[in-house]
């Protein structure tokens, strides 16, 4: 799904509070804080679109994302009184991170809130970074729950909020990724693509190479099971989504930003919206590790994923956005078990097998094919291991191969039912 943010958008009051030069001075005020990322070329990803590839290597921050910018440069913007009576935000994992990071360097106490679901790996990382000035409560299965615990917070304490993506000071600070690009590139980019979760980043990016660059267009990434962004600029304003797929949890909002949304939405035609399947995030995610060495998390591989399905102009110059590194190594079992999905390389069934001796056997001789392979058996009936139906896991040496499985599956006495992926059976069996 692309959105085309030309078209039918209505321009909130918010629009355009940012500047060019808050972000100039922004980068100015974080630049002993935070690191000028590498903008390197990536021939694999040239040569596969016949465009010339740099990802923008945010993942290499002292906190493996782009989100020490916005939280350092908010907060030493705040005056003494503010950091005296403590900060709170709310994050997925790395704005906390980035947070956590400020406010040891400021020797500030802060509040971070973050959902239950935020890996290990993330919470820990943020209790490394701030140390004794950091307080971490998960709470919620959310990120939209726990930005509500952290207003919470707020209203009853005093405390100042450090938004991660809904703040002008939040915004500059993300945007200048953008003053670094141009600055690391002999010419203007033709395309930047970025991720997308609440909007602060494309938000900053847009309103710089805005007013500092003569004809880059910037494409934003959502993930599909989280595009509140797309939904926004639909309903001209933004609005909550009933649903989120948590799998890109550094995208996973359910609301995009006001002020974010005010900015894309004032940006006319130099921006457009896109989002991409999960599965294809994932084995992105395998090939930035396996052929570039790259640890991306889930959203830190969106631009590159996008990358790979856009139309992209021959000879162009992209600039595709790696936001992350934070990817909690236990993950990945489920990461390269959606992207052989995605692949079309697993299926899963369910098999009821008649109430006859040998019927396994017939089922593993005459409906597998050569190159099929069983990843997962179990009998659906815990009391009956030797006929009745099971869960059976295939994966097949080439996705082509799924036709021939099934006219034989259709071929023989075995009734086989194949479990789509997205249906609440497929959810609740894998």
């Amino acid at each position: 799904m692309t959105a085309d943010l030309s078209k039918g958008s209505r321009v909130s009051p918010l629009a355009a509070p940012l500047t060019a030069a808050d972000i100039d001075e922004a980068a100015e005020r974080i630049s002993g804080v935070v690191t000028r990322s590498p903008l390197q070329f990536n021939e694999r990803l040239s040569e596969a679109t016949g465009a010339n590839v740099y990802l923008k290597r945010e993942d290499l921050q002292p906190v493996r994302s782009y989100k020490v910018r916005g939280a350092f440069n908010l907060m030493a913007q705040l005056s003494p009184e503010e950091l005296a009576a403590g900060v709170v935000c709310s994050s997925a994992g790395n704005h906390a991170q980035g947070f956590a990071m400020a406010c040891r360097s400021m020797r500030t106490h802060g509040r971070v809130y973050v959902p239950a679901k935020t890996p290990k790996q993330k919470r820990d990382r943020i209790r490394y970074h701030g140390r004794e000035f950091i307080e971490l409560i998960a709470v919620g299965s959310t990120y939209d729950l726990a930005a509500a615990a952290a207003l919470d917070d707020v209203a009853r304490t005093g405390a100042t909020l450090v938004p991660p993506y809904d703040d002008v000071r939040t915004m500059a600070g993300q945007g200048t990724i953008a003053a670094e690009l141009l600055e690391q590139l002999d010419e203007e980019p033709d395309l930047v693509i970025v991720p997308v979760g609440g909007g602060g980043c494309i938000a900053g990016i847009t309103t710089y190479l805005a007013e500092r660059a003569s004809d880059t267009s910037v494409l934003g990434v959502e993930p599909a099971g989280a595009a509140s962004m797309i939904a926004a600029l639909a309903a001209g304003e933004p609005v909550t989504l009933e649903h989120v797929d948590q799998f890109v949890d550094g995208a996973a909002v359910a609301r995009a930003g006001a002020l974010p949304y005010a900015a894309l939405a004032a940006a006319g035609d130099m921006v457009a919206l896109t989002t991409v399947d999960e599965g294809a995030v994932c084995t992105t995610m395998l090939d930035l590790y396996q052929n570039d060495g790259i640890i991306a998390e889930p959203a830190g591989a969106l631009s590159v994923t996008a990358l790979l399905e856009a139309d992209i102009e021959a000879g162009s110059t992209v600039v595709c956005l790696i936001s992350g590194g934070n990817n909690d190594v236990s993950r990945y079992n489920e990461v390269v078990e959606r992207s052989l999905v995605h692949l079309g390389l697993k299926h899963y069934f369910l098999v009821d097998f008649p109430q006859e001796p040998g019927a396994l056997r017939r089922f593993l001789d005459e409906v597998l094919g050569p190159g099929d392979d069983i990843t997962l058996f179990e009998y659906v009936k815990r009391n009956n291991r030797e006929t009745g139906e099971a869960l059976c896991g295939v994966e097949l040496s080439a996705a082509t191969d799924l036709e021939g499985l099934l006219a034989r599956m259709q071929d023989s006495d075995i009734h086989v039912e194949l479990l789509e992926p997205g249906s609440p059976t497929y959810r609740y069996l894998t």
